[in-house]
């Protein structure tokens, strides 16, 4: 699983070097160095390939979806790129994902759990200024308990 958080730079060429631990769940997954980004929530989301193919065989099963949701997959789905990391752990990511994000020289990479977020470093402090105090009712409500 992905976890935690790290302040990353992107090159002028558009690539982002992976800390060694996400690279190891990478790794481990059986993907071959390869993993699936895409476009989600203001953010590029990344996925080792066995997960993305997990996560995108679920929308296979959606019986009449509506058209919300078909929009909502041309975007998830259809904006997704397979990439492969390079000898020295980088991934390219590409300018439309970059465009998407607001992705620039400096980023945020947050592991969470089965994917790992790539942000704005301005968007996401912005996301870490926010009071979640009234989130643990929420998140009791799930189902989920975190020992709030």
């Amino acid at each position: 699983m992905f976890r935690g958080h790290s302040h990353r730079s992107i090159d002028p060429k558009g690539r982002l070097m992976l800390p060694p631990d996400f690279r190891e769940i990478l790794d481990a997954g059986g993907s071959g160095g390869k993993l699936v980004l895409t476009k989600y929530d203001g953010c590029v989301v990344g996925y080792s390939l066995s997960e993305w193919n997990q996560v995108q065989a679920k929308f296979t099963q959606i019986k009449n979806p509506s058209r919300q949701i078909r929009n909502f997959m041309r975007v998830f789905i259809g904006g997704s790129e397979i990439l492969e990391l390079d000898r020295q752990g980088r991934v390219l990511i590409p300018q439309s994902l970059r465009t998407y994000a607001r992705l620039d020289k400096e980023v945020i990479l947050v592991g969470v759990g089965i994917k790992f977020e790539i942000w704005n470093r301005e968007a996401f402090e912005e996301i870490e200024a926010q009071d979640f105090d009234d989130v643990a009712d929420a998140i009791a409500a799930t189902g989920v308990e975190v020992g709030f």
